[in-house]
């Protein structure tokens, strides 16, 4: 009889085991981020590829004084990218969210008031990233699938809940400076010499010398073999883990 007991006890356990092995299974894999140095969470900087793509974005928040010549060249060399718009954006020129969508390149929300959102508590987020969307969503039909905080501040909170209202939050490997008004052949040159499969490249629409560096680095970039993707269309959508410098690693 004791046996009997211990024998059940065993298989018992046993299933607890198999049961929870199903479970963690289960967990929908973008919740499941791993860490970086000292704990922190970390949105998307790159994706580790072994096929030769990149993308490219630019953060709307002020103007549109070039985004037509942006729209021109990438239409001429039949390139996509991804566009992070502020909602004060969004609604200031529709018209340009519009084409951009028509063009058929990716909108994602940059929040609604360009704030430091490392700073703002679970509910304020939440609505600057609920809010933002919708006006996104109102003039595309399309729901925002990625996200990028503003000025490339984040922490563990900001994460999490990108994540919870079914955000991939995004941010970049290589920063083209062209905020700092360089020149178009700095631009270019920069842009050139850092991306590798899988990079992310950081724009903006109303950067001084951008519409006149793109074409240089369109050519370059395809030179080297590479195609130009959105960044929905590079990211993993689930199985994936985060290495300590941002890269998201597809799981075996």
């Amino acid at each position: 009889m004791k046996l009997v007991v211990l024998r059940k006890k065993f298989f018992a356990t046993i299933a607890v085991a198999v049961f929870a092995a199903i479970a963690v299974c289960c967990v929908v894999p973008a919740t499941v981020q791993a860490f970086g140095k000292n704990g922190r969470k970390l949105p998307i900087y790159r994706v580790e590829t072994e096929e030769k793509k990149i993308a490219i974005s630019f953060d709307c928040a002020w103007g549109v004084d070039y985004t037509d010549k942006l729209l021109s060249i990438m239409k001429e060399n039949d390139v996509v990218c991804t566009f992070f718009t502020v909602e004060f954006w969004t609604k200031k020129y529709p018209e340009y969210v519009k084409k951009i969508d028509d063009a058929g390149h990716d909108i994602g929300t940059h929040s609604a008031t360009h704030p430091y959102m490392s700073k703002l508590n679970k509910e304020t987020i939440i609505k600057e990233l609920e809010t933002s969307s919708a006006a996104i969503t109102a003039i595309t039909g399309k729901k925002v699938e990625v996200f990028r905080p503003p000025y490339g501040d984040y922490n563990n909170l900001l994460i999490e809940t990108a994540y919870e209202k079914g955000l991939y939050p995004i941010q970049w490997d290589v920063d083209s400076l062209d905020w700092k008004n360089l020149s178009a052949k700095e631009i270019e040159s920069r842009v050139l010499g850092k991306i590798k499969n899988g990079s992310i490249v950081l724009f903006h629409n109303n950067g001084l010398h951008t519409a006149e560096a793109l074409p240089a680095i369109i050519k370059g970039a395809k030179e080297k073999g590479y195609e130009f993707v959105k960044i929905s269309d590079l990211i993993y959508r689930e199985n994936f883990s985060m290495a300590a410098d941002g890269s998201q690693i597809k799981n075996n």
